[in-house]
């Protein structure tokens, strides 16, 4: 059992779990954020959706009304593009509101860490110098 909980508390292993709950909880945010923002944006220059553009190669591409392409090759770039875009958002976010932050305070603990070392080390040496004073003082 001691095992098992050491492997739990390993750092890379608190990392990993906060990163997937934090990417979950920020996929909608993100979503929606494409979709309200992103979208209209790019909505101005053609299609009102990002996920709408494509195109055909080897010949003209036929879509039926349900979506599924008949002839040609349709290659749905505009999807992928929209996909890329929320990982790069989702990222961001990830990085300068925990990643970034985590480093810091752990970098700002190790400097305090350190400098607690350092009184403790003086403090030995002159409770040795105490102690030597006091040995020579006795004989």
């Amino acid at each position: 059992m001691k095992g098992f909980k050491e492997f739990l508390l390993r750092g890379n292993v608190v990392d990993l779990a906060v990163a997937v709950v934090i990417g979950a909880a920020f996929t909608s945010i993100v979503n929606a954020f494409v979709k309200g923002v992103i979208n209209p944006i790019v909505g101005a220059f053609g299609a009102k959706d990002l996920a709408s553009y494509s195109s055909c190669i080897k010949g003209p591409c036929e879509v039926t009304a349900a979506g599924e392409v008949t002839s040609g090759i349709l290659i749905l770039w505009g999807s992928v593009l929209s996909a890329a875009l929320q990982f790069l958002i989702t990222a961001a976010v990830v990085y300068f509101c925990l990643i970034l932050p985590m480093t810091r305070f752990t970098a700002r603990r190790k400097t305090l860490a350190e400098v607690q070392a350092e009184a403790e080390a003086k403090e030995v040496l002159l409770l040795t110098e105490i102690r030597d004073a006091l040995v020579t003082r006795a004989a």
